[in-house]
């Protein structure tokens, strides 16, 4: 393990940054420093789901029962069902073992819980990276404010428009899905009383409309996607009219029960969609990528907090068995090695799904798309929330140690 005095910066204060900087502290042993742009901790007022492969890592760094506690579990499996809420197949959101389920999350719930983990002396705000440079074995950060800052390692967790990301040599060009999301939260209640507490999908007419409970089933999370030009011609995201969603599903071709789910709705905001093709390389020297950096994908898998949440494992896991400063680039290699193959697949899962859901491509057969949905839940939870992020990484580091690099 690298001696407590090994420095590293983490780029970005979100989820994955947080996630970070708890597992490099108590699993590896680092010391820390968060720089987040912002003056203030926090993230747009919408839900997020933690999943059973993140609800794992959390459990290794004894921060789960709080993220339960703040958030909502639901009562059962959630529902895909087609435009008139016919059941197509239930969506079981939880692990093989039945130990974990997924948590809905408001998300300015979570970063708290999250921020509560880590010393405040820990976060810097109001700090906007301007430039890396490599200063002898460890890097020196240059920011807006005028303020630079030398350290041993950094981690870039700073999005799809990362900084640091540019330092590694990767310049992806963000790929439009074609979709626009709508996305806010609904107080519970404003809703029916006997509205179910579970996930629920809508799918139909190019269009879909996802809600799930959160904030201990005191609100509502919605996401309803769709096709746009919209940020093809402007800024990617901004306030919306809620007639503008609701007009998206007025035709009569709907479940009359998405109808009054809408009409409880009272604020929404619009997102677009946007991944990239998976990066050729996440590290250079003492520089890793974690989280949407590394590997923006878009939500329909509900897997982009929670791969920056495995990420955070892995790197922590790696870092770990770094005996001084100048191990740590070998150590961002081999994560780099062990995550690129998982986050690639999911990247392209999610694209995938988000097909199945507005029945394109190949899913404009709905009997295929159907099929499709039915089977991949069982696949999903074998692939996806059965995954053990730590279990993995300590595997790959015994095989690497066995093998050493020439």
């Amino acid at each position: 393990m690298v001696s407590q005095s090994t420095s590293i910066a983490i780029i970005g204060g979100g989820m994955g940054g947080l996630t970070a900087a708890i597992a490099l502290t108590r699993i590896a042993g680092v010391e820390v420093t968060i720089f987040e742009q912002a003056s203030r901790l926090g993230e747009v007022g919408a839900g997020v789901t933690v999943a059973p492969n993140a609800q794992r890592v959390l459990d290794a760094l004894g921060v789960l029962d709080r993220v339960r506690e703040a958030g909502a579990v639901p009562d059962g499996h959630g529902v895909y069902q087609n435009s008139m809420g016919g059941l197509v197949t239930d969506a079981a959101w939880e692990d093989s073992a039945r130990q974990y389920r997924n948590i809905g999350m408001y998300r300015p719930d979570l970063i708290s819980v999250l921020a509560s983990e880590v010393a405040p002396a820990t976060i810097r705000l109001g700090h906007r990276l301007a430039a890396v440079h490599h200063s002898g074995a460890g890097v020196r950060l240059d920011f807006e404010n005028g303020e630079t800052a030398e350290f041993d390692a950094l981690i870039g967790a700073d999005g799809i428009h990362s900084v640091v990301r540019r330092a590694i040599g990767q310049f992806p060009e963000p790929v439009y899905s074609g979709y626009i999301v709508y996305r806010g939260v609904v107080d519970a209640a404003r809703l029916p009383a006997d509205w179910p507490m579970i996930s629920q999908v809508w799918m139909g007419d190019e269009r879909h409309f996802m809600c799930y409970p959160l904030k201990q089933r005191k609100l509502f999370n919605f996401v309803a996607g769709v096709p746009s030009d919209r940020p093809l011609a402007g800024p990617w995201s901004g306030p919306a009219e809620v007639s503008e969603l609701a007009a998206e599903f007025s035709s009569d071709i709907w479940d009359p029960r998405l109808a009054r789910f809408i009409d409880a709705i009272e604020e929404t905001f619009w997102w677009g969609l946007f991944d990239h093709e998976p990066l050729t390389n996440w590290s250079r020297g003492p520089i890793a990528l974690l989280g949407d950096a590394a590997h923006t994908m878009l939500p329909h898998q509900g897997q982009g907090v929670n791969q920056a949440i495995e990420d955070s494992m892995a790197l922590a896991t790696f870092l770990r068995a770094a005996k001084t400063p100048a191990d740590i680039p070998e150590a961002f290699r081999r994560y780099t090695a062990v995550r690129m193959q998982r986050t690639a697949i999911l990247q392209h899962g999610s694209r995938r799904s988000g097909w199945m859901f507005d029945a394109q491509h190949e899913f404009a057969d709905l009997a295929k798309r159907d099929a499709d949905l039915r089977v991949g839940r069982d696949f999903r939870r074998s692939a996806v929330f059965d995954y053990d992020a730590q279990k993995v990484a300590e595997q790959a580091l015994t095989r690497f140690e066995r093998t050493p690099v020439a």
